[in-house]
């Protein structure tokens, strides 16, 4: 899709400070973090939101999550938070499939970001 911001960073034609990538995913920082850690997780297949999902997008959400704890252990997190909003009634902002990861802190968070 030509006008998500997403899909351009998956191609390379977006700028993106980039901490993975494979074939099916690439995962980069948020530009707006909410965490010391603050990563996103995203599809390189333009899948709007988790609404959006097929039954053959089930090993792709999987992928998603171990590529989260691959980032997760390569920054030494003690614990860490794993999110997906779902619309813009559930905080998605970018209509792009995501997974937030988000950790870092030196002492146990007391609420759940928004």
């Amino acid at each position: 899709m030509s006008d998500c911001i997403f899909c351009e960073i998956a191609v390379g034609r977006s700028p993106a400070a980039v901490e993975y990538e494979d074939e099916r995913v690439i995962a980069f920082a948020d530009l707006y973090p909410i965490a010391p850690v603050h990563i996103l997780i995203t599809t390189k297949k333009h899948i709007p939101s988790i609404a959006k999902l097929a039954s053959e997008d089930e090993s792709l959400v999987g992928h998603l999550v171990l590529v989260a704890k691959k980032l997760a252990e390569n920054r030494q997190l003690e614990g860490y938070k794993l999110i997906f909003n779902v619309g813009e009634k559930g905080g998605q902002v970018v209509p792009h499939l995501h997974l937030h990861l988000l950790g870092g802190w030196d002492t146990k968070p007391t609420s759940l970001p928004a």
